[in-house]
């Protein structure tokens, strides 16, 4: 599972780590909202559970007003690398690991076959969509763009994604601020399956890729023991059909019981 440091977003706390188990979402007396420990003084608003399954918020009991992305969570919500948490007013943004561009390969991509690489879109005017890297992808608010963001304030041409060898980069075509990968602000960047893209706010995509099939060696069929008799070379004999033999006496039996019935009845 990757490494994720909570972000509080306008408030002077430095990036907490996220520990694997869970973790306290809390309110002090003075209002204050941070991760707290298990003392009981202040107020319980929600818990991080992190282990091998995943990331989870769970609200606590009687709490309500808690975002993720700009939506309600009552209960329970899946997190992962990017994800906004708002509690009070108070951002609280997942950060997770990336891998920044700083040498941009030539060109603006690679057709590919491959249509399993996926630009997901999971909030904002893209919601439930899904864009094959097979080209390069552009995004942007103009019509030809591919992934069209009908917003005015929205560049005409903000990123493109692109295939360089079994890879996808983010490319940042001079939009006035980047967008945000896991959480950071970047311009250029090398993306991998499960990274969250967000441009302009709200505009969140997921990049979703193919887990990579082990090849497994398929085990030899078992060798047949020659018995005796069998020529050496040659396998062995083939060994009398017995099935005929035995559907001829059931019809036999049959025809006798058949029979037995007919004049016991008489």
């Amino acid at each position: 599972m990757r490494t994720l440091q909570v972000h509080f977003g306008h408030r002077p706390q430095p990036d907490q780590p996220l520990a694997p188990g869970m973790q306290r979402i809390v309110r002090d007396a003075n209002g204050q909202v941070r991760l707290g420990d298990d003392s009981v003084g202040p107020l319980l608003l929600a818990r991080i559970c992190s282990d091998e399954r995943g990331l989870w918020l769970q609200v606590a009991d009687g709490i309500h007003g808690i975002h993720v992305n700009g939506r309600p969570v009552r209960h329970m919500a899946q997190l992962r690398a990017g994800d906004a948490i708002y509690i009070d007013g108070i951002e609280m943004l997942l950060r997770g690991p990336y891998e920044a561009a700083t040498v941009l390969p030539p060109g603006e991509g690679e057709e590919v076959e491959d249509l399993f690489v996926l630009l997901r879109g999971i909030a904002g005017r893209h919601h439930g969509r899904c864009y094959a890297l097979d080209r390069p992808r552009t995004i942007g608010r103009d019509r030809a763009a591919d992934v069209v963001i009908d917003d005015p304030a929205f560049p005409e041409r903000h990123a493109r994604l692109e295939r360089h060898g079994g890879r996808v980069l983010l490319r940042d075509l001079d939009s006035p601020e980047g967008c945000l990968v896991n959480g950071h602000r970047v311009r250029h960047c090398w993306l991998r399956g499960g990274d969250q893209v967000v441009f302009d706010g709200n505009q969140r995509f997921v990049l979703e890729e193919p887990l990579h099939a082990v090849a497994v060696a398929a085990p030899a069929p078992p060798a047949v023991a020659e018995e005796p008799g069998d020529t050496p070379g040659q396998g062995p004999r083939r060994r009398p059909r017995r099935w005929p033999w035995l559907l001829l006496s059931a019809l036999l039996l049959g025809a006798a019981i058949s029979l037995l019935l007919l004049f016991g009845a008489r």
